[in-house]
């Protein structure tokens, strides 16, 4: 068997082709034909030997775990195992890649799979979000609502490797299970499937991203599903509704001194922005320097005191706030840290 070790330059240029194609499909809001998504999942069952369960629609994911609650009220991590059949499913249809002629090496393998990877954002609500949904269900069982389902994003991750090795690099690949992996990620939308039934979640209407593809909007949701459920996200982060309603422009930096939540807290501090915390939080001079500031706000805001360079430009008056480790003195001391241990006075203009 040879070892490849290098792709042709015909076959790397192929690799941006493969993850748009999938890309497109991954974030299709297209809403799915029902009749269509029922066929392939009964395909998917058979082809793990099991009998046709009974299909149930939903319009989002929120509805769908109603329905699995209600169904399965005492549905926990001790019996998931042989309740929900996600791991057995897509078991089966992302089996290994073969090729006896030929093997890639270790660094090609990972460099296809990093360059392959469309992307994928977590659809899962975080565990505060689901608590306010489902306020009754045991802590446990709220953790579940990311194992219960089977997103056709990941999927669609899926079939853009497997495209790739198959089509392109001729590899072989079992034809029933690449016609299941890709009818389940062009026909259907999110999976929960059971021994006697399946959830099918219809596509959101909309997705919003950044430009690294996280799921992220500001003051509108980043998911939105058509029975009016949705998630509001900040470069990949779920918020409440109570901060992804509200454009970051209006956050406000007294909700730090009650956000107990570390990374929300992270989040807010990212959008609202150190100069404005500065002023709305009354930080506390500890030192000038030319036009340099450290400064300090109470350990409340972040779990341990926050300290801060404030920078003024002379000539036009704008101010850059940059953070400091707290061990820091002075305001000299603080600028040294903030040029890699260059100290000012070396600089012939102080920008």
């Amino acid at each position: 068997m040879s070892l490849i070790e290098k792709l042709t330059p015909e076959q790397e240029a192929l690799i941006p082709v493969y993850r748009e194609k999938w890309q497109k499909i991954a974030l299709s809001t297209e809403q799915i034909d029902r009749e269509k998504a029922a066929e392939v999942v009964k395909a998917a069952y058979t082809a793990i030997n099991k009998q046709d369960p009974e299909i149930i629609f939903c319009e989002s994911p929120y509805a769908g775990l109603k329905i699995i609650y209600q169904k399965l009220p005492n549905l926990s991590f001790d019996n998931l195992e042989f309740l929900s059949l996600n791991d057995k499913i897509y078991g089966y249809i992302t089996a290994n890649l073969t090729n006896k002629d030929r093997e890639l090496s270790h660094q090609i393998n990972t460099q296809i799979f990093r360059q392959l990877t469309i992307f994928e954002p977590s659809f899962a609500p975080q565990e505060y979000i689901l608590k306010d949904k489902f306020p009754n269900q045991p802590k446990f069982n709220i953790y579940l609502g990311d194992r219960l389902w089977l997103n056709f994003q990941s999927l669609a991750n899926r079939c853009c490797h497997v495209d790739f090795y198959v089509t392109v690099l001729n590899y072989y690949y079992s034809k029933k299970r690449w016609e299941t992996l890709q009818s389940l990620s062009r026909f259907c939308g999110w999976l929960s499937p059971f021994e006697k039934f399946c959830i099918i979640c219809d596509r959101p209407l909309h997705l919003r991203f950044d430009n690294e593809n996280r799921l992220h909007a500001e003051g509108e949701p980043a998911i939105e599903f058509t029975d009016g459920y949705s998630l509001y996200s900040y470069h990949g982060v779920t918020l409440p509704e109570k901060y992804g309603k509200i454009h970051p422009q209006q956050w406000q930096a007294e909700w730090l001194l009650s956000e107990e939540n570390a990374e929300l807290r992270r989040v807010l501090i990212q959008g609202i922005g150190y100069v404005r915390i500065c002023q709305e939080l009354q930080a506390i001079e500890l030192d000038i320097w030319q036009e340099y500031t450290l400064l300090k706000i109470d350990a409340d805001v972040d779990g341990e005191a926050i300290y801060l360079l404030k920078m003024t430009c002379p000539s036009t008056g704008f101010i850059h706030v940059l953070r400091v480790p707290p061990n820091m003195n002075s305001a000299r001391e603080a600028i040294l840290w903030v040029n890699w241990g260059v100290d000012p006075e070396t600089f012939g203009v102080q920008t």
